[in-house]
């Protein structure tokens, strides 16, 4: 088949349903943080369901992956994947502390600090003044971004202002995009929307809100005229490419609007 557009290869099913992604613990203990915080109480079952998460990420976090972007080819240890590990046992220790769930058989913030270890030693690159995607791939990916977002590194350290610069310098044009890795064999796809949104948010976390709000502009401006997003865009045509909608990019959408809100309030 020749697929929409002559997009192909046309594929039946997803690859990734094989694969590990070791950063969604992350994302799920820090929604459950969020939740909370926010006030309201796990049950009993629900509970000891996290704290079975959180010691599983002790096991596993050391195993390479396929990563947040599905990589087809092999298993990394990714940055973003280590990244969010810390987010979900650093999640959990809150959690821990603040009598939400009871405490594993692993000692969660220890082992926190061994994948802070692994990234400071393994992941960042001193002589550029990076982040790296992986300790055995050099390059900048758009997915490092979130290291500032979900607070394993400062929004406002040095060391992830110079990784957004390079983001920005390695993986950007003259507008607003981003794409989420260097291109690879000589191919080509879109810019990936929901890098811009993660661009935006890490800069208004980090205390600059006219920057934020100037790429947010720029950024929204891109929406079809119902206000919805694809995953990819065409940095010169503007073509949707990719899923569509995009779940992903309007999460960051929401999560950027959200920093920049806060920022404002904090200025005011």
């Amino acid at each position: 088949m020749e697929g929409y557009r002559g997009s192909h290869p046309v594929r039946v099913g997803n690859a990734a349903g094989d694969q590990k992604q070791l950063d969604i613990y992350g994302s799920v203990l820090d929604a459950i943080r969020l939740y909370a915080c926010g006030g309201f109480e796990l049950d009993r079952d629900t509970a000891k369901e996290v704290t079975q998460v959180a010691d599983h990420v002790c096991e596993i976090w050391r195993r390479p992956d396929s990563g947040i972007w599905e990589d087809r080819d092999q298993e990394h240890h990714f940055t973003h994947s280590k990244g969010m590990a810390w987010v979900a046992l650093d999640c959990a220790s809150q959690l821990a502390d603040a009598g939400t769930i009871p405490r594993g058989h692993r000692d969660w913030q220890a082992e926190a600090e061994a994948v802070r270890r692994f990234v400071d030693e393994r992941c960042w690159d001193e002589e550029r003044q990076t982040f790296i995607r992986a300790p055995d791939l050099p390059e900048v990916d758009g997915s490092l971004l979130a290291l500032g977002i979900f607070g394993f590194e400062d929004a406002a350290s040095e060391r992830m202002e110079t990784t957004r610069r390079t983001v920005r310098r390695e993986l950007g044009g003259d507008g607003p995009l981003l794409r989420r890795f260097p291109r690879r064999d000589g191919g080509d796809e879109g810019a990936f929307l929901a890098c811009s949104f993660w661009e935006a948010g890490l800069l208004a976390r980090a205390g600059r809100l006219d920057e934020a709000a100037a790429l947010m502009d720029e950024v929204v401006g891109l929406a079809n005229d119902v206000g919805l997003y694809s995953e990819e865009i065409d940095p010169e045509s503007g073509d949707f490419l990719g899923n569509f909608p995009q779940g992903l990019t309007h999460l960051a959408l929401v999560n950027a609007a959200t920093a920049c809100a806060r920022a404002e309030k904090g200025s005011e």
